[in-house]
């Protein structure tokens, strides 16, 4: 059992380590943006199993991002959109996420608790730093997406 775990560490080391090493692919500039969306959800599930823990620092998880940018830049499709919030959500990328969710305008049932979580983030973030004003406006807008524990107990610290 210890010779697989320690292989499988080595095995995914390795991937993470090719992503590093791996030359700018020029076929990569003449991608669509639904090649660039297939090759971010392709990383991100490579990045799942790799990492225990999501960062955006993370070079697979870094590699799904960049893609996922790609391909909402390319096309304005709201599944595109929504697609990279998400991501910035699952790497804790609180204020991308945060700004993603809220430029998706009208959320689904779905997409509202990520959307509420970026905003609990960053309203404890500004409240850390003592900035009421912007924990305030992070809360109210969290609040609008869906309450949450979180998103409670920021609103009585703020009063």
């Amino acid at each position: 059992m210890k010779k697989i775990l320690i292989l499988t560490a080595f095995a995914l080391a390795g991937i993470a380590a090719a992503q590093d090493a791996a030359p700018a692919d020029p076929a990569m500039t003449t991608m669509t943006a639904a090649e660039h969306f297939a090759r971010a959800s392709e990383l991100a599930v490579q990045a799942d199993v790799a990492y225990p823990v999501a960062f955006y620092d993370r070079t697979l998880w870094k590699a799904a991002v960049d893609q996922a940018y790609t391909a909402s830049t390319q096309n304005t499709d709201r599944a595109y959109g929504a697609y990279l919030a998400q991501l910035y959500t699952k790497t804790q990328w609180w204020i991308n996420a945060y700004n993603g969710w809220k430029n998706l305008g009208e959320l689904t049932d779905a997409e509202k608790p990520l959307a509420s979580l970026s905003a609990a983030k960053l309203a404890y973030i500004a409240l850390s730093r003592g900035d009421k004003d912007s924990a305030g406006t992070y809360v109210k807008e969290g609040m609008a997406w869906g309450d949450s524990a979180s998103l409670q107990s920021i609103m009585k610290r703020l009063q």
